[in-house]
């Protein structure tokens, strides 16, 4: 039994999100050796606050120093529906109809995504048939 490549599901990151769909839409979307298509890690930092630290109830306490670190953030989705994020529906010119697609993040920033690296005229419906778009690169 042959398996197609192009029905397995693949997540792009993007600055403040990611978005889930099939490969054949995303090679059909972005083209099929796209730059914003794969696994592009993004650089995130994260600060943790000092803090007192107990080992044992009733213990002596010890003061923990705040601090940061630095590490690349690659795409993720969750392996249930109801963890991978809010579905949308997509189309864009070429597509044959409408695409089912999950966003993590805000839709705004999706959009903004869009209009950096999408090269054909997209639009997308957020659940309860809110409308966005056209969103197209503008060299």
């Amino acid at each position: 039994m042959a398996i197609d490549l192009d029905a397995r599901e693949a997540t792009i990151n993007y600055d403040g999100g990611s978005l889930t769909m099939t490969v054949g839409n995303l090679k059909d979307l972005f083209g099929s050796d796209a730059s914003s298509f794969g696994a592009d890690g993004q650089p995130k930092t994260v600060a943790v606050r000092g803090h007192k630290r107990t080992r044992v109830i009733g213990g002596p306490t010890t003061d923990i120093e705040g601090y940061t670190y630095d590490f690349i953030q690659w795409p993720t989705n969750g392996r249930a529906n109801a963890a991978g994020g809010e579905p949308i529906v997509m189309t864009w010119d070429g597509s044959e109809g409408s695409w089912q697609a999950r966003v993590s993040g805000s839709l705004w920033e999706l959009g903004l995504f869009l209009q950096k690296a999408s090269p054909k005229s997209v639009w997308f419906y957020a659940k309860g048939g809110e409308g966005y778009g056209p969103f197209m690169k503008i060299s």
